[in-house]
């Protein structure tokens, strides 16, 4: 293995559990905007107790992907700061303010109005966040950056339902406590996973219309394989989840999330931005490579522990902490 492809594939590492443990803190943030019935707050304090321990250290790595890129493929991300520096600051702020909301709607006891309105902010900034992350992604698909084009806002459509889909999937474990709460985000699983299919088929049939080169690529060998394998573990989502494999659940829709960023990655290969750069013309010198990969390898000694026991800890015995915030008004 080069040093170019062990950089690229560690990138891609970053981006795939980003995508996975983050996704699922958007995703949550999406039902908790959507939450409804007579069991809404229910839902609401479910989707806290279930994000509100490790929400944070979900944040690692989307911040080691940018570190990562910057390092081992600076005029890449030059290029990609320089041309989508609206729909990153947009994600960015999203990240932001959805945090922010986040806790400050969970220590507004005192007042009802105030953690309704922290509520409304919290989930419409677990909308924008990986919508303009999504948006951003489909803007370098296309390779000239057409962030406010229909292909790109339709992956961030895309981006939405599949985040919804994890946290979706999470949820049905971390309310196994409470059958009726379970059910709920059963129901909403099931669904989502269906959306994500319909997400997923309008970027390629607008990819078809206008973006042939990248149509011809997501049709190729790799990527025709991965986005199969993408449709076919969602199938087996739905099967897990109606049988009530939770578990087993988790890691079918961690693994169709892989299999959506294989595709993609795998559509593009060896382009890291088609028409644009390689992973090799935007490669940082070999000896930088190799400094990121041995301290890359090095960091991950402390890293991967850590966050072990900080999830062992907090999400062990398949629920969230119920102490981990205070109890909040009904909304």
């Amino acid at each position: 293995m080069t040093p170019v492809l062990g950089a690229a594939l560690v990138a891609l590492t970053a981006v795939s559990l980003y995508a996975i443990l983050g996704g699922a803190d958007f995703g949550g943030g999406v039902w908790d905007l959507f939450a409804s019935g007579s069991r809404r707050r229910a839902q609401r304090d479910a989707i806290s107790n279930a994000i509100g321990p490790v929400w944070e250290a979900n944040h690692v790595w989307l911040i080691f992907a940018i570190v990562a890129l910057f390092t081992c493929f600076p005029p890449a991300f030059a290029d990609i700061g320089a041309n989508l520096n609206t729909p990153l600051t947009l994600a960015l702020l999203g990240i932001v303010m959805r945090g922010a909301a986040f806790v400050f709607r969970n220590h507004a006891s005192d007042t009802l109005a105030a953690a309704r309105s922290w509520t409304a902010i919290f989930g419409a900034a677990s909308i924008i966040a990986p919508f303009f992350l999504g948006d951003a992604a489909g803007a370098i698909a296309t390779g000239h950056y057409a962030w406010t084009s229909p292909f790109a806002l339709s992956a961030g459509v895309f981006a939405v339902a599949l985040c919804a889909q994890i946290a979706a999937v999470f949820l049905v474990r971390e309310t196994s406590h409470d059958p009726a709460l379970r059910g709920d985000f059963r129901r909403r699983a099931v669904r989502a996973t269906l959306a994500v299919w319909v997400a997923g088929l309008v970027p390629a049939l607008l990819a078809h219309q206008s973006e042939p080169a990248l149509f011809a690529a997501l049709v190729g060998p790799t990527a025709r394989i991965a986005i199969a394998s993408a449709m076919l573990l969602g199938i087996v989502v739905m099967l897990l989840i109606a049988n009530r494999r939770d578990t087993f659940a988790r890691v079918a829709v961690g693994a169709e999330a892989l299999a959506v960023l294989a595709g993609w990655f795998g559509a593009q290969a060896p382009n890291l931005i088609p028409g644009r750069w390689t992973f090799q013309s935007a490669a940082a010198s070999p000896a930088m490579l190799n400094a990121f990969l041995i301290s890359t390898a090095i960091g991950a000694l402390f890293l991967i522990p850590s966050l072990a026991l900080l999830f062992s800890t907090f999400k062990g015995h398949g629920g969230g902490s119920d102490a981990a915030l205070p109890p909040r008004p009904s909304r």
